[in-house]
């Protein structure tokens, strides 16, 4: 169960996924503006944020940007807008998941839990002094450093693409991710056979973590299917 503040001014919309998501055992409050979203944060703290774009007044990227410069709530955002531009903002101000609408209600949903135990994980996460884990530790994906940190402490920056992809393989550790999926993660129509512009990257992402850890990273491809990280790893 999580504690959810659905931002959206289209009201029709918003009673509809207030009442989908309350049915699926959550707690949630709607809030039609950025207004409103404060006077609901004040009076019941929240877990998570469901936040539209296109707002009257303050936008959802002014809203994710002050939220998660003073929190680590996790924040979804729900948007008309399909410009890939839009989604790479989004994500650079901090959102977790962006969504393009109109989106599945049972997507939603399942975006809502994954992103819960997320935030759960990284709560339980041992950190020692200067935001490092203690040697022996697990790997560590740091979503507001944009940062990858071994078990004995050391750190390599991600890009924006890769910040993407790594977000996509350390939800599932373990378990493979489709090119399918990173292609559309990463603004992508659909995967293309021909397009090797991810195995690009994650050579890249390879070499740059070899020489900032001095250590492979855990991050190998399945094939068939797409890449996997195969070590524990927790998300902060």
């Amino acid at each position: 169960m999580a504690r959810i503040a659905v931002v959206e001014d289209e009201a029709s919309l918003r009673a509809d996924v207030v009442e989908y998501l309350s049915a699926c055992g959550h707690v949630v409050v709607g809030c039609e503006d950025g207004r409103a979203l404060d006077r609901a944060l004040a009076e019941h703290p929240a877990d998570l944020i469901i936040l539209d774009i296109n707002l009257p007044g303050e936008d959802g990227f002014s809203i994710a940007k002050r939220l998660r410069d003073h929190s680590e709530i996790g924040i979804i955002m729900l948007t008309a807008r399909g410009v890939n531009v839009d989604r790479v903002v989004g994500l650079e101000i901090g959102a977790d998941v962006y969504l393009v609408k109109p989106v599945e209600l049972r997507e939603l949903e399942a975006q809502v839990r994954s992103l819960s135990r997320r935030l759960q994980g990284a709560a339980t996460v041992p950190v020692a002094a200067g935001g490092l884990t203690p040697t022996g530790a697990q790997w560590v994906y740091d979503q507001l450093a944009w940062s990858l940190v071994s078990p004995d402490g050391g750190s390599t920056k991600l890009t924006a693409n890769e910040r993407v992809f790594v977000s996509l393989l350390v939800e599932r550790p373990g378990e493979p991710v489709s090119r399918s999926a990173i292609f559309k993660a990463l603004g992508k129509r659909e995967w293309d056979a021909g397009d090797r512009s991810v195995d690009s990257m994650v050579r890249r992402l390879r070499a740059k973590g070899e020489e900032a850890l001095g250590r492979e990273l855990p991050i190998e491809a399945v094939h068939g299917t797409g890449y996997a990280f195969t070590a524990p790893v927790a998300v902060r």
